[in-house]
């Protein structure tokens, strides 16, 4: 199938096959060098203080890119948000538990440091009943997964920021 036909562009420029093969047409006054853009997969990590309630507070997000071998978990605990939800809650110990989630992603520490990057990545997000735990896996496409997981964090963790 030809990639112009099945990524037109929305401008009838007939730049789609470009954007959708990550360059830039020579009218763009962007950089002209090729973006390696690469299937991503990401999950939420939140903090579950009930289960039986299902009630949850954003924490964190992981993300995982095979072709760019780039693993990395980041998250940022909003303590009064979750004592919101749970005024008896232990901050310090939710807090060891989302930093094992960062330990685990990296290559220099962490019990699965000799595990490949996706049986990491598929291990931290299997379901789980505990008070940290991932939500559903979702995938996107980047160019940059440093830069992708850094906006995830806004739009799905941050208060005020992103889509809330």
């Amino acid at each position: 199938m030809n990639t112009a036909q099945a990524y037109p562009s929305a401008t009838g420029d007939g730049a789609g096959a470009e954007r959708a093969a990550g360059t830039r047409s020579s009218g763009d006054r962007r950089a002209e060098a090729p973006v390696e853009r690469a299937v991503y997969e990401y999950a939420v990590i939140r903090v579950v203080p009930c289960v039986v309630r299902g009630e949850f507070l954003n924490a964190g997000v992981i993300l995982y890119s095979q072709p760019h071998a780039y693993l990395c978990a980041r998250t940022e605990l909003d303590g009064s948000r979750l004592r919101a939800l749970d005024e008896s809650i232990d901050l310090a110990e939710v807090g060891r538990a989302l930093a094992a989630y960062e330990r685990a992603c990296s290559a220099d520490s962490g019990p699965l440091r000799g595990e490949p990057l996706g049986s990491r990545f598929r291990w931290l997000t299997a379901p789980r009943s505990t008070v940290v735990q991932t939500g559903p896996v979702h995938a996107g496409l980047t160019g940059d997964p440093a830069a992708e997981l850094e906006c995830l964090l806004d739009r799905l963790v941050r208060r005020g920021a992103g889509g809330r």
